[in-house]
């Protein structure tokens, strides 16, 4: 079963991907608002080059949230609670209120030995950012390797390199 957040009042339409092809182009209504709104299942543009693995991260389901798996891009991935016009590159749907809605940074760059270096700050978060539970401190920039848990508030992630999912 696959989720969709209606673009208009942000509920969940669920419906059975497998009964479709990739390609083909779904149309919903919500059954909260009526909005009609349509997706295209797949890759919608198809490219020729794979784009670069920079990696993700995995959300740890709890009461709060149900286990993610999202995607890190080169340079800042800011991560932070998913609400509704709060931009944040890496948006984790929660309902974990100690999580802040701009909480971290997770930085992914090119090292001097061309292997992907990740490092992790804070962002002035209420509640902090604890790796391996330990409390990073306001200006700490910690380098991360895969497998390092990372909690914001009640919410834990799991760090998953590029070089761990390509080897």
């Amino acid at each position: 079963m696959k989720r969709l957040r209606c673009p208009k009042c942000d509920r969940y339409v669920v419906f059975d991907e497998t009964q479709y092809a990739e390609g083909q182009t779904l149309v919903f209504v919500c059954s909260h608002c009526q909005k009609k709104f349509k997706i295209r299942l797949g890759s919608s543009h198809p490219s020729e080059t794979k784009e670069r693995d920079f990696g993700s991260v995995s959300v740890v389901e709890n009461g709060f949230a149900y286990r993610q798996q999202l995607p890190l891009r080169e340079g800042d991935n800011l991560i932070g609670r998913r609400n509704k016009g709060t931009e944040v590159d890496v948006p984790i749907e929660t309902n974990d209120p100690s999580m802040d809605r701009r909480h971290c940074y997770i930085h992914v760059g090119e090292g001097k030995d061309g292997k992907l270096v990740y490092t992790l700050r804070d962002n002035n978060s209420t509640t902090g950012t604890f790796l391996m539970n330990e409390l990073l401190g306001p200006k700490d920039r910690v380098r991360i390797t895969s497998g390092a848990i990372i909690t914001l508030g009640a919410t834990a992630l799991i760090l998953h390199t590029a070089q761990e999912e390509s080897d």
